[in-house]
């Protein structure tokens, strides 16, 4: 796994940062998840994530080759959670996540199928915070993640690189807001209804 790394970052497909975090992600026994924008790459269908790397191609951010990389490592990422005993995954997001179209109809409509699957999962919960939720402790995807020994770490991106927090006196201040974004935002259930409203295409 260091060799398949260390090429992804000599490649310059992935962020600085984000590999040693996959290596932590790859054990942890809750995952806590809140995006704004996108699907988070855990939830991604492959065409989804084939729609989003080809666009880095088409911006020039990065070569063809490249984006198989990125596909082919979130692969990876997704096949590692299927174990005998898989994290508790929690995830928040943003309504624009389930509003963007990302690629066709047919490729969206796969994306937000797989989202209700998703929920319907004994180890997950889902939740959609809606546009009119005023009050936000996030304005910037946020990840925490709670490992084997309880300990706490959370990773956030810039435009550059991401950052891997692994103080507790840093984390802990996340998840209780994590925690207050939660208990704002409406159920499973009601977050669901919303996903397939827009299935149905209906505002």
């Amino acid at each position: 796994t260091f060799e398949r790394q260390w090429r992804e970052i000599r490649h310059g497909s992935l962020l600085e940062g984000f590999p040693e975090y996959v290596g932590y992600e790859g054990r942890a026994v809750e995952i806590r998840l809140y995006n704004i924008g996108i699907i988070p790459g855990l939830l991604q269908t492959p065409r989804y994530a084939r729609v989003l790397a080809d666009s880095a191609v088409q911006r020039g951010a990065i070569t063809p080759e490249q984006a198989d990389e990125r596909v082919s490592f979130l692969a990876e990422r997704q096949s590692a959670l299927i174990r005998t005993r898989p994290p508790m995954m929690i995830v928040v997001l943003d309504e624009s996540c389930i509003r963007r179209s990302i690629g066709d109809a047919a490729a969206m409509e796969a994306q937000l199928a797989q989202l209700i699957e998703f929920a319907r999962q004994p180890n997950t919960m889902l939740q959609i915070v809606p546009f009119d939720m005023s009050h936000r402790p996030f304005h910037l995807p946020i990840t925490v993640l709670t490992m084997p020994d309880r300990s706490l770490m959370s990773y956030a991106e810039s435009a550059q690189r991401g950052h891997l927090e692994r103080e507790s006196t840093a984390v802990l201040p996340i998840l209780t807001a994590y925690h207050q974004l939660q208990a704002e935002s409406p159920s499973q259930a009601a977050s669901v209804a919303m996903i397939s409203q827009i299935r149905k295409g209906k505002p």
